[in-house]
Order: C-alpha cells, then sequence, then structure tokens
C-alpha cells in the first residue's frame, strides 16, 4: 500500500496539482492585499469615509453592552455579529481572482489555437510548371508532360 501511494504521489499529475495549489494559494493572498490595501480604503474614502471591515449588523449585544466602535471591539465583547463587510471583501477578491483565470484560460486558448492552425496547414504536395503550367509533384526536377527541367 506504501508503495502505491508512492507510485500515485509522484506522478507527474499531482505534482503539478501540487504546484498549482501552492501558487493559487499565493496568489489568493496578493489578491486578498490587493483589495483589503489598496482597492477598499479608496471606494471607503468615496463613500463617505466608510471602512468595509468594520461594516456589521449586531444580532445580538455582548458585555458591556453596544454600540461599539469597530468589529474588534464587538467580537471582543462577545457580540454575535453578521459582518457583511468582511463579505464585501470576500467577493471583490474572487471577482478578481475570477477575472485573472478567465484572462490566463483566454490566452492559453488562444495559443492552443493558434497552435492547431498552424499544424493544420497543409504542406504542399504539387507545384505547377512555369512553362507548361501542369500540377506535378513538388519534388519533381522535370516536368513530365513538357519535359522542361525545373528549379
Amino acid at each position: 500500500m506504501l508503495k502505491e501511494f508512492k507510485n500515485f504521489a509522484l506522478r507527474g499529475n499531482v505534482l503539478d496539482m501540487a504546484v498549482g495549489i501552492i501558487i493559487g494559494a499565493s496568489f489568493s493572498t496578493i489578491v486578498n492585499s490587493l483589495v483589503n490595501d489598496i482597492l477598499m480604503p479608496p471606494f471607503g474614502w468615496l463613500l463617505g469615509g466608510v471602512d468595509f471591515e468594520n461594516l456589521y449588523l449586531t444580532v445580538k449585544t455582548g458585555t458591556p453592552v453596544g454600540p461599539y466602535i469597530s468589529l474588534t471591539d464587538a467580537q471582543a465583547a462577545g457580540a454575535v455579529t453578521v459582518n457583511y463587510g468582511l463579505f464585501i471583501n470576500s467577493i471583490i477578491s474572487f471577482l478578481i481572482v475570477a477575472l485573472a483565470m478567465f484572462l490566463l484560460i483566454r490566452a492559453i486558448n488562444r495559443l492552443q489555437e493558434v497552435k492547431k492552425e498552424k499544424l493544420n496547414e497543409t504542406v504542399p504536395t504539387s507545384k505547377d510548371c512555369p512553362y507548361c503550367f501542369t500540377a506535378i509533384p513538388i519534388q519533381a526536377i522535370r516536368c513530365p508532360h513538357c519535359t522542361s527541367k525545373l528549379d
């Protein structure tokens, strides 16, 4: 059983998948930073100084009783909250990752189409004799119809 697992784990597909997962996780970290640290602060500022990370609804207050200044204060007090600001950040992160994946897959598909087009291009098998204009095999050095010597 150990030998079978080793054979499975060392297959090319599994290693490729592991590399993809690791790169995807690091890409996700970069996108989350882009959303939380670069995109959302200007959006919040344009919307009148809203901090999306602190947008929440209090379902049940904790001790001490709110209002709470931030989500961290509400959670520290034991309040039950619906964190819709964090959800908005997650949606924006997902959309950025989905857009990046779409653009990557689109580029790969275009490259594959170009490769298929090049493979589908037919290599000519005949040429025309410049003297009698008859189709002859491309390797011919003399025309079988007019016996002219070809270059």
